[in-house]
């Protein structure tokens, strides 16, 4: 008996043991699932307050865009700003608001009427208090007003330090302005000066409004209120659009969507050699796509986001920066190259504006694909080849080249034009090359 119990006693004892380790085994595995649980909870609400912050603040709602235009009202019937737009925006109604368009880190724009004819508000910063006052204003007593030329120098200081010109030059910027402000024959007003102050800030406006009497190519501002400043609406090009531009939505006469594709490619070469000769400085776009320009009803190719805009001394200073090696030295569709014994980069871009429209803009246009049938035809060869060329020319380094191919490019748009249905003159002054006056500013 003694015996048979002490066969059987370790048994219980083994079971509890037994047991135990699963309960442990168990719990163990309880408390994994738990923390993979808590963890996964954790990384989908941080991911809910992300995409609040980063996406959601910052999509386009009419609601908010109205709300933004309701504060511009409110500080101009308090005084703080004013502009040629605010009276018809915030008292005769006369600025009749239809869509965000685009609203990112606080840029915002939206499309509007303006006594019936379509215009796009625009303003880099939502808030007006979110631009740096004028220096002087806070110094200054509040009965006192500054004097014309005192608003001429210091609007050209700002004007010249945004475009990035040398103060020293010969640019006419101070006659520009200088002559405007003049007309008024009078002083300037706390809100006018702080209203001119929040729009020179913004260098697109300062772009487009010293510029555009100088060039066809830019679109115009037509007026403001406060920061936001009013530019003329067109038809902007799309990427996903084979055409670029929704041709339909301009009346550009009796001609197949082939002919005014070419017109427009046309265009776009008249803007890029009035780019690099029609001022005092050689202008730089850095942000080439279909979404950064529009047509006018002519088709004119217009600029219309020119944030990425910059005149020669300018771009020399954002080339010039330290690197390891050449893809360091690309600022967005602007590139250079890096030197390896002083490890800088060269402050003379290497691509041209050609090179990049050729690349981005001629080459989907012009592609057999697209063409289909007609891609075999002689001149459409001829056309695709120098495009290809175009592409592949280091522009910004040999400009002799540059205006070779720019040259072989005008000849055959121009003999598929004639080739078309309507070989009819178009435009006033022609997108043919001739007739080019430059300007200088």
């Amino acid at each position: 008996m003694w015996s048979l119990r002490r066969a059987m006693g370790p048994e219980p004892s083994r079971g509890r043991c037994l047991l135990r380790w699963l309960g442990l085994k168990v719990c163990r595995r309880s408390t994994l699932v738990f923390a993979l649980l808590w963890f996964g909870s954790w990384v989908f609400l941080n991911g809910l307050v992300f995409v609040h912050r980063t996406i959601l603040s910052d999509y386009c709602t009419d609601d908010k865009s109205k709300k933004i235009l309701q504060r511009v009202c409110e500080e101009y019937r308090e005084g703080a700003l004013t502009g040629d737009l605010c009276e018809d925006l915030c008292v005769s109604g006369q600025v009749e608001y239809r869509r965000c368009l685009y609203y990112e880190n606080g840029k915002k724009v939206i499309e509007a009427r303006w006594r019936g004819t379509p215009v796009v508000l625009k303003s880099k910063l939502e808030n007006f208090s979110s631009y740096e006052s004028l220096g002087l204003l806070e110094y200054q007593d509040p009965a006192e007003e500054l004097s014309p030329l005192d608003v001429v120098f210091y609007a050209t200081l700002e004007i010249r330090n945004s475009l990035g010109l040398d103060i020293s030059g010969n640019a006419s910027l101070p006659p520009l302005w200088g002559q405007r402000l003049r007309e008024h024959g009078r002083t300037y007003s706390r809100a006018e000066l702080a209203s001119l102050w929040s729009l020179l800030q913004q260098e697109e406006y300062t772009f487009l409004r010293v510029l555009q009497d100088l060039s066809r190519h830019l679109a115009k501002v037509l007026g403001s209120c406060g920061h936001f400043y009013a530019v003329e609406y067109l038809s902007a090009g799309h990427a996903w659009d084979q055409n670029i531009f929704s041709l339909e939505e301009v009346s550009a006469g009796p001609w197949t969507s082939r002919d005014m594709v070419h017109r427009i490619a046309l265009s776009f070469l008249d803007m890029a050699w009035r780019f690099d000769n029609d001022f005092s400085h050689r202008l730089h776009l850095c942000d080439i796509k279909p979404e950064n320009f529009a047509i006018r009803k002519d088709l004119t190719v217009v600029a219309i986001d020119v944030d990425m805009a910059f005149f020669e001394p300018k771009m020399r200073d954002i080339l010039e920066q330290n690197c390891t090696n050449d893809d360091d030295c690309n600022f967005f569709d602007c590139i250079s190259k890096c030197n390896m014994k002083t490890y800088k980069c060269s402050s003379k871009r290497r691509n041209s504006n050609l090179q990049v429209i050729c690349e981005k803009i001629f080459r989907p246009w012009f592609s057999p694909t697209l063409l289909g049938a007609k891609a075999g035809l002689p001149l459409q060869v001829d056309l695709q080849r120098v495009v290809q060329e175009c592409v592949k020319t280091v522009g910004g380094e040999d400009e002799e080249q540059d205006r070779a191919v720019q040259k072989r490019l005008l000849d055959l748009l121009t003999g598929l034009l004639n080739q078309g249905t309507s070989s009819e003159h178009w435009g006033e002054g022609g997108e043919d090359g001739e007739g080019i006056h430059p300007h200088s500013s």
